[in-house]
Formats: structure tokens, C-alpha cells, sequence
């Protein structure tokens, strides 16, 4: 059934990948961008339109594609490594302060800096920082670790989210503040390939990394004791999972700005489905958040003449199957 279940999601997720290109506001079938990318690359003198559709697939269409997907992927995957090693279904990817620190982050870039490479590169690093004070603060109440990393984690999250709620204040309200509202929305609308040349191959590597940690992940969701047991030396294994997690969250948000929910609800919705095994769950994670995430953007950019912040239909659509699973669950409970 797993196995299956894994199956048929990757078959339709790479089915969606294929009907979903040639949709947008400037639809285009899929036969004349094959035809305009080897216009473009193969003919001596390609025509105008064979340029245009091929920049538009080449700069603007697959990029935002290939974001998406790897936005998905990361934030879902780690919620579902935070869920087990926490032991905690409600944790989600911000548990650590990484979304509010990434946040502050791009505060800076763009009211002191005014400049969005300086945006991205702080973005990364305030998600960095995030992390590092919820490690710091846990360890002042080392009886129970996890615990005292769940509730630094809120400490983090608190005290970057009043720094960002700072910076709005100093905004220039005519620029500033628009573009930061508008990023803290979350928005695919700025990725490109020069961006995802060096985000895409760190992010890759850490859902592959992660997806292949089942066995890990499964010790460490049942304890420290038992996972010596097992072999696992679980504050060593504990801490390259979280980093690794952390990693490819702030780096979600470096292309995409703040995407919530989609971390909490997508393993929820697996593991009613698969079971709570993470050999199964994480790669399954993986590739629905990348599937939701993807027809969620498609979605925002392809039915108004306005494009909406993703992250607003990410919400809208996430919090009535968070609802459903909690009945589920309590249905299966009982």
C-alpha cells in the first residue's frame, strides 16, 4: 500500500509537472515551446516568436516552475522530520524561529539596503540566526532537551517577529513597506534562474539527503533511549537532521518569502493515509508538498490579471484539510 501510495503520487505529479507548463496568463501549448526551444537552439536564424516563447518557458515559466516544486518539497519534508524527531504533530518548519528570522532578515535588506540580492542573502542569514538562539536557549534547561528546544523556539520566533514588526514601522510607507508586506505573503513571482543556480543544488541535496533518513527518523521518534539502543547516537543524528531541515527552509524562503502551513498540514495529510513510518512518510511528504505547492502557484498566476501572494491561497487552502485530518484523526482515535 505504501509503495503504491508513493507511486501513484510521483505518476501524477509528474503528469501535473507536464500540464501545468504550458498554463499561464500567456498560455502556450506545450508542442510550440518543443518547437521554438529547438527553433531556438538547433536553426540558424529563428524566428521572433520562436524567441519569445522560449524566453518566456527559459526565463520566466520554468524557473517559477522549478521554485515551486522545490519550495513544496522543503518545507513539507521538514515538517515531517520536525513532527517525528519532536515527537510533536503540531510542530512545523517555524517551530525553530527559522520563518521569523528569515523574516527579519529580509526586513533589513529592504529598508536599510534597498537592494534584493541584499534581501535574499539576509534572509538566509536571519533564518541561520533564528536557529542558532533556539539551540542557545535550550540549552539552559538541559533536563529536558526537547522541550527547552520547542519553547526557544518560540522565544526565537517572538523576538524576530517584533524585530520585523519594527522595521514595518520604519518603512517608507509609499515603497518599503508594500514590498515587504507583499514578500512576508509569500510569492514565487521573483524567481529566477540566476537565484536557483546556487539555491537549487543546496536544496536538492538536502531533500535527498533527508528523504534516505527514514530509518534515523524512526529511532529518533522514539526516544533517546531507544534510539542508543538501536545504535543512533541521537544528539549527533538529532542536530544534523534539524540543520539539514533548517537549511533548505531558509532557503525556501530566500526564493519565495514566508509560505505557511504548507509544513504543518501536507505530512498530516500523509500520514493519515500511509501511517506514521517515516521510510514512507518523508519521500511522500516530499513529493505532495511539491505537488501542492505547485498547482497552488499555477493556480495564483494563471486565473487573474492580479497575481495573488501564494502564501494566502497556501492558508485558504491548507486550513480546511488541517481541519479534516484533525476529524480523522479523532475518528481513527476513538
Amino acid at each position: 500500500m505504501n509503495k503504491r501510495f508513493i507511486l501513484i503520487l510521483s505518476l501524477v505529479f509528474l503528469a501535473s509537472l507536464i500540464l501545468v507548463i504550458p498554463v499561464g496568463r500567456y498560455p502556450v501549448s506545450a508542442l510550440e515551446i518543443v518547437s521554438s526551444l529547438w527553433e531556438r537552439f538547433f536553426v540558424p536564424n529563428p524566428s521572433l516568436r520562436a524567441e519569445e516563447v522560449s524566453y518566456l518557458f527559459l526565463s520566466v515559466r520554468l524557473p517559477r516552475i522549478l521554485a515551486a516544486i522545490l519550495v513544496g518539497s522543503s518545507l513539507s519534508l521538514s515538517g515531517a522530520v520536525y513532527q517525528s524527531i519532536f515527537r510533536n504533530p503540531l510542530v512545523s518548519p517555524g517551530i525553530l524561529g527559522v520563518l521569523a528570522g528569515a523574516s527579519t532578515g529580509a526586513a533589513v535588506g529592504i529598508v536599510v539596503f534597498s537592494s534584493w540580492v541584499m534581501t535574499q542573502l539576509l534572509s538566509l542569514v536571519g533564518g541561520i540566526c533564528g536557529v542558532t538562539l533556539s539551540l542557545t536557549l535550550s540549552r539552559l534547561y538541559p533536563r529536558s532537551p526537547l522541550l527547552a528546544l520547542l519553547v526557544g523556539g518560540l522565544v526565537s520566533s517572538s523576538f524576530f517577529s517584533a524585530v520585523t514588526s519594527l522595521f514595518k514601522y520604519l518603512a517608507d510607507t509609499d515603497n518599503q513597506l508594500p514590498e515587504l508586506v507583499y514578500w512576508l505573503m509569500g510569492t514565487l513571482s521573483r524567481a529566477t534562474g540566476t537565484q536557483l543556480s546556487w539555491v537549487a543544488p543546496l536544496m536538492v541535496l538536502g531533500v535527498l539527503y533527508l528523504t534516505l533518513c527514514g530509518r534515523v527518523v524512526n529511532a529518533l521518534s522514539l526516544g533517546d533511549e531507544e534510539a542508543m539502543s538501536l545504535g543512533v547516537d541521537s544528539r549527533r543524528e538529532r542536530l544534523k537532521l534539524i540543520g539539514l531541515a533548517t537549511m533548505i527552509c531558509s532557503l525556501s524562503v530566500v526564493i519565495a518569502g514566508i509560505i505557511n502551513w504548507v509544513g504543518l498540514v501536507i505530512p498530516h495529510v500523509v500520514r493519515l493515509i500511509i501511517g506514521p513510518n517515516n521510510l514512507t512518510l518523508l519521500p511522500a511528504s516530499a513529493i505532495l508538498g511539491a505537488l501542492f505547492v505547485l498547482l497552488t502557484d499555477t493556480l495564483t498566476r494563471s486565473f487573474w490579471t492580479a497575481e495573488f501572494p501564494l502564501g494566502i491561497f497556501t492558508s485558504l487552502i491548507c486550513l480546511p484539510l488541517f481541519a479534516v485530518s484533525l476529524w480523522k484523526a479523532g475518528l481513527d482515535h476513538d
